[in-house]
C-alpha cells in the first residue's frame, strides 16, 4: 500500500501544471483500492467556469470512470482543503476520506464555520461525514 504522501506528490504535480495555466494551484486525486481512479487540477480560470475546482473535476472523472454515484469506498487527496461546493459534492457522492495538505483561509469545508464536510446536518441517505486527515504542509 503507497503512503499519503506519495498521492499528496501526485496532487502538487496537478496543482503546479494549474498554476502554469493561470488557475489556482490546486491538484486532486481520488484512490480505490491503492489504484488512481481519476486525477485533476485546477480548470476555473482556464474554462471560466466556477465549478472547475480540482476536487469536482476528479469526482466527475471517478464518478464516470466507475460508473456510479456511490464513491464510498474512495480516498480524495488534495493539495487544498475542499471548499464548501466541493464539499457538497464529497458529500453527496459519499467519498469516505479526504486527505489534504493546505487548510484555506476562507469558506473551508472542515475548518470554516460551515464545515459542511462534519455537518450532521446533510441528508441521511449521503451516509455519514467522510474522515478527514489534514497532514502538514512541510510533507
Amino acid at each position: 500500500m503507497r503512503e499519503d504522501i506519495f498521492y499528496i506528490n501526485q496532487c502538487k504535480t496537478l496543482a503546479k501544471s494549474a498554476a502554469e495555466k493561470g488557475n489556482s494551484p490546486v491538484g486532486a486525486i481520488i484512490v480505490k483500492d491503492d489504484k488512481i481512479i481519476s486525477e485533476a487540477e485546477e480548470a476555473v480560470k482556464s474554462k471560466n467556469d466556477v465549478t472547475c475546482h480540482a476536487e469536482i473535476e476528479a469526482v466527475r472523472i471517478a464518478v464516470k470512470k466507475l460508473n456510479s454515484t456511490n464513491l464510498s469506498e474512495c480516498i480524495l487527496y488534495t493539495t487544498h482543503e475542499p471548499c464548501i461546493m466541493c464539499s457538497y459534492a464529497i458529500r453527496y457522492y459519499k467519498i469516505k476520506k479526504i486527505i489534504f495538505l493546505n487548510a484555506v483561509d476562507y469558506l473551508g469545508g472542515a475548518t470554516s464555520s460551515m464545515d459542511l464536510l462534519r455537518s450532521d446536518l446533510v441528508p441521511p441517505d449521503w451516509g455519514k461525514s467522510p474522515e478527514i486527515v489534514h497532514l502538514k504542509s512541510d510533507v
